[in-house]
């Protein structure tokens, strides 16, 4: 009796490169010339890219798989959506390939450009890829021949490369573009009246080329600034060069001038704003620091609150990390006194645990003796959850830190134990990190020490953002492993209730 052995096919997602197929490699072309079954994506009505640039390694005999997609745009009947009926359309497509490799044949899936670099390849890898033994064959993506068309040194020695869809929403596009060196910009057609108001906002448009079907017959370039957008197609994409923002850099960089006799002689006011953003919403940005922001040059922040600053032409974005607060603050002043209209932001208001009084730190150098500085008010994180919560810091309370990085956690504890016997109300910045792990926790045994266990406690995370949540419990069962660096702790004091309308603290003291 003999014993048929079923093996499974081979599955390979194959890199074709962009257009021109003798930029297609040896190791594609041995795979696709010896496959059972050759499978590609297409548009409905439309013939696909991939099987134009691949047709002519077809073995004899091959068994083509068209995959066609359902939709190209985000509308649909279907009840899950565009992402719904592309998710069903996947899985369908998955099982054709799938009834083939299970048969035993060999199958290959050809990707326009590289098979995971935007490409619907990737979608069959998740469904397939654990059923079936898979190889992956890089491809040259279509931004290296656009590059390669334009001559364009993209990016050089640490220059940073960034890529983009044009699908993002534009301000996120502008923020990006200006805060990166080279760019590459895919996914237009329709999004490209979009994407040119996002570089003109970075002041990157002028440097900008427009690169349409990079390595096809049909390929053509052009400045981006010149493109009619009535005629831009899918296959098509901006680059951004390095090279574009290394005038822009030298300016930046230079030393301060050595003296301010000059701006004084030009009637120029050396001034550094600093500004609060409020704790993240748009609305809760005051009309002040909008008209303000909207005025300077210059931007000086820790990254996440830079980021929050739109983009528009004119303004450069300088974000730093998280812990140098002072040098931060002097270059801003440095800026100013080279005649720059320049604003420190921080998130909530400026003056609360925030920079300004690293600004006004960073000012007593004599050498910052001509910049003044201005605060402009912001709405705190206190106030946001207080508001969320009803009315808890109604009457007197105190504001404290539990950060210990630019104070002994001995002055820490001091200082709660005062607030905690003077029976005030408590809001508490910096509850944890991931470094500090044990503060709430020591904080909670302190505050016991003279606080009711039923003292209420307001716990707001993310207040006013997507992932807000607001919690109200007790000094005695709040869970210290609960709390974060994104949390703001209101402990009330032996007045403050809960009532069906919020928490509150009474005004009067009996």
């Amino acid at each position: 009796m003999s014993i048929t052995v079923v093996t499974t096919g081979h599955f390979a997602g194959v890199g074709v490169g962009p257009g021109d197929p003798e930029l297609i490699t040896r190791k594609a072309a041995r795979l696709i010339a010896s496959a059972d079954v050759v499978a590609y994506h297409a548009a409905r009505g439309k013939q696909s890219n991939a099987r134009r640039i691949a047709a002519e390694l077809f073995p004899a005999g091959v068994v083509e798989e068209e995959l066609t997609y359902p939709v190209t745009t985000g509308t649909t009947d279907h009840p899950g959506g565009y992402a719904g009926v592309l998710a069903e359309f996947y899985e369908q497509s998955a099982e054709r390939l799938a009834a083939h490799l299970a048969a035993g044949r060999d199958v290959v899936l050809l990707s326009e450009g590289d098979p995971l670099f935007y490409g619907s390849y990737m979608y069959m890898h998740d469904r397939l890829a654990d059923r079936f033994p898979t190889e992956i064959v890089p491809g040259v993506p279509a931004f290296l021949a656009a590059t390669a068309a334009t001559a364009s040194p993209l990016v050089r020695q640490t220059d940073v490369l960034t890529v983009l869809p044009g699908t993002l929403p534009e301000p996120e596009l502008a923020r990006r573009l200006a805060d990166t060196d080279g760019a590459i910009i895919m996914k237009l057609g329709r999004t490209f009246p979009a994407v040119r108001r996002a570089l003109a906002a970075a002041g990157r448009l002028d440097h900008a080329l427009y690169v349409e079907r990079a390595s096809m017959p049909e390929e053509r370039w052009v400045p981006a600034v010149e493109v009619d957008e009535s005629t831009v197609p899918y296959f098509s994409l901006i680059v951004v060069t390095g090279d574009s923002l290394n005038g822009r850099r030298s300016r930046e960089c230079a030393e301060p001038v050595a003296a301010d006799t000059w701006l004084e002689a030009a009637g120029v006011p050396a001034e550094v704003l600093v500004v609060g953003l409020g704790p993240g919403p748009d609305g809760w940005l005051t009309p002040e620091v909008a008209e303000a922001l909207a005025q300077v040059d210059h931007v000086v922040g820790y990254a996440p609150y830079v980021n929050r600053v739109p983009q528009r032409p004119g303004l450069t974005r300088h974000a730093s990390g998280n812990t140098v607060e002072v040098d931060r603050a002097a270059f801003a002043l440095d800026l100013a006194r080279r005649g720059e209209k320049v604003a420190v932001v921080s998130g909530g208001d400026a003056g609360v645990f925030g920079m300004a009084s690293a600004v006004f730190e960073a000012a007593e150098d004599p050498a910052y003796s001509g910049v003044s500085v201005r605060v402009l008010p912001g709405v705190s994180a206190v106030q946001a959850v207080a508001a969320r919560a009803g009315a808890p810091v109604g009457a007197d309370f105190a504001v404290m830190s539990l950060s210990d990085r630019l104070k002994p956690w001995e002055i820490v504890e001091k200082r709660l134990r005062a607030v905690a016997e003077a029976d005030l109300v408590l809001a508490v910045y910096n509850p944890a990190s991931r470094s500090r792990t044990e503060q709430v926790a020591t904080a909670r045994r302190v505050l016991l020490e003279h606080k009711s266990p039923e003292t209420v406690v307001v716990v707001g995370r993310d207040v006013g953002r997507a992932e807000e949540a607001l919690h109200v419990t007790t000094l005695g069962e709040l869970d210290p492993s609960t709390i974060d660096m994104k949390c703001l702790l209101i402990v009330g004091a032996s007045s403050t209730r809960v009532s069906p309308a919020g928490v509150w603290t009474p005004r009067f003291v009996r």
